[in-house]
């Protein structure tokens, strides 16, 4: 049997909790309704990490609406042990926001991981690496996943300027982006060849990668 929990509302809580949400949904902000589907939670947690760091409500609908958690306790636990399928552990804090004294907002803070990238492993599935773009989280190709390796590493990177980048280049100064496979077509490239030369340039800051539900868009920075 449950027992009926007690949440004494913070008005400073709350009113910070409002702030957020006015923000909307973007590149570090991510609402949930409830973890009944605890690893879309944590995949949104490992994208934080992976990427520039963020905050998870849970408690509210995507249009900002504040419906709050009557058990919070119970969903922090789900989340808990559904982040144990990240490798390496997944580092975030919490707090309980009450709404009302029924109800409270899970807030999950994720820090951007010195430990990047992180990956979600479920026995039978291939590791899966995920990425925050705009406002939302996508699983990252392997070419992002390895600019999100390599560039916590405070390095000059350098790259070779021939004539597979000056095409590049002339493309872009053409059009807004380039994905993977435009590159190789147009530099006649093979797949791995490809691959690296727009990691390298990345790295570089010649370029900028923005991953999208269709696949990775390369543009000039």
């Amino acid at each position: 049997m449950r027992v009926e929990q007690q949440h004494e509302v913070n008005a400073t809580g709350l009113r910070e909790l409002r702030q957020l949400i006015a923000a909307g949904e973007g590149l570090h902000l991510e609402f949930k309704l409830k973890a009944t589907h605890p690893d879309k939670i944590v995949r949104e947690m490992l994208a934080f990490a992976n990427t520039a760091g963020g905050t998870l409500l849970v408690g509210v609908e995507d249009d900002g609406r504040i419906q709050g958690l009557k058990y919070p306790e119970e969903e922090l636990l789900v989340i808990q042990q559904e982040a144990r399928h990240c490798k390496p552990a997944l580092n975030f804090v919490h707090r309980f926001i009450s709404v009302n004294n029924k109800r409270s907002v899970l807030e999950l803070q994720v820090p951007l991981s010195a430990r990047r990238p992180h990956y979600y492993i479920v026995r039978g599935s291939a590791p899966a690496c995920f990425v925050r773009s705009r406002d939302m989280s996508l699983r990252a190709s392997r070419e992002m996943a390895e600019i999100v390796r390599r560039a916590k590493k405070e390095k000059d990177t350098r790259f070779h300027y021939g004539e597979a980048e000056q095409k590049l280049m002339a493309y872009l100064g053409m059009n807004p982006h380039i994905t993977l496979d435009q590159f190789r077509a147009l530099a006649r490239l093979s797949r791995f060849q490809a691959s690296r030369k727009l990691i390298l340039l990345v790295l570089a800051r010649v370029l900028q990668i923005l991953p999208t539900e269709k696949g990775d868009l390369y543009l000039p920075r």
